[in-house]
């Protein structure tokens, strides 16, 4: 995000910040996914924390809407949930609302961004045991009814050696980008992350660097 301003796509969009997301989602469209199979699920996580995975994703999402593509964003982080304050929304409601609430319509928790095309799901209530809340079978459930409403449902998870929570959502997504920061994310770290997603039999997608010089 550009100081509080929201996404640098949105806030800088001749910048050469936002060219590269540009340029991300042109590699995810054209050069990883399947064109013509429909809406996908992609999730977006990082090895460890701060390495920019929410950052990415909100850049991407804004990106993709940009062209004409629906997007909705959601945050299945629910454990340090930061997706909804890039967009200056709340989040009382949510991902864990849909969850637990079942048969509950996803149109009562999706936010408007102000950017046309792209919505977002806050993470909701937090749960004592998130990993427990995205093993339900309720989860895929709900995603397939935000696909109905979408050409991509981005998700926020938390990082890959941290927690369970993204490998479980890495089953129920169609391919997951790993984001690393340069100087930070370290080469063992991120081959243990990798071998955490394969082991899950994970589709991925590719890496993208944050911050590189």
């Amino acid at each position: 995000t550009a100081n509080g301003e929201g996404p640098m796509v949105t806030a800088h969009p001749h910048s050469a910040v936002a060219e590269s997301y540009r340029v991300l989602r042109t590699n995810l469209q054209f050069g990883t996914l399947p064109a013509g199979e429909g809406p996908v699920v992609i999730l977006v996580t990082s090895a460890a924390p701060q390495e920019g995975k929410t950052t990415t994703l909100a850049n991407l999402g804004v990106s993709l809407a940009q062209i004409g593509k629906r997007v909705i964003l959601v945050d299945t982080d629910l454990r340090r949930p930061t997706l909804h304050k890039h967009f200056h929304l709340t989040g009382e409601t949510g991902l864990t609302s849909l969850l637990l609430a079942r048969g509950r319509d996803p149109e009562t928790v999706l936010r408007e961004t102000g950017v046309p095309s792209l919505r977002v799901v806050a993470a909701g209530p937090i749960p004592a045991n998130p990993a427990e809340v995205l093993s339900l079978p309720e989860t895929a459930h709900v995603l397939e009814r935000l696909k109905e409403r979408a050409d991509y449902v981005l998700l926020d998870s938390p990082p890959v050696l941290s927690v369970a929570d993204a490998g479980i959502l890495a089953q129920r997504a169609d391919g997951v980008l790993l984001v690393t920061e340069e100087g930070r994310t370290r080469t063992g770290a991120l081959q243990r992350a990798v071998a955490a997603l394969q082991k899950v039999k994970a589709r991925l997608l590719g890496v993208a660097l944050n911050k590189a010089r």
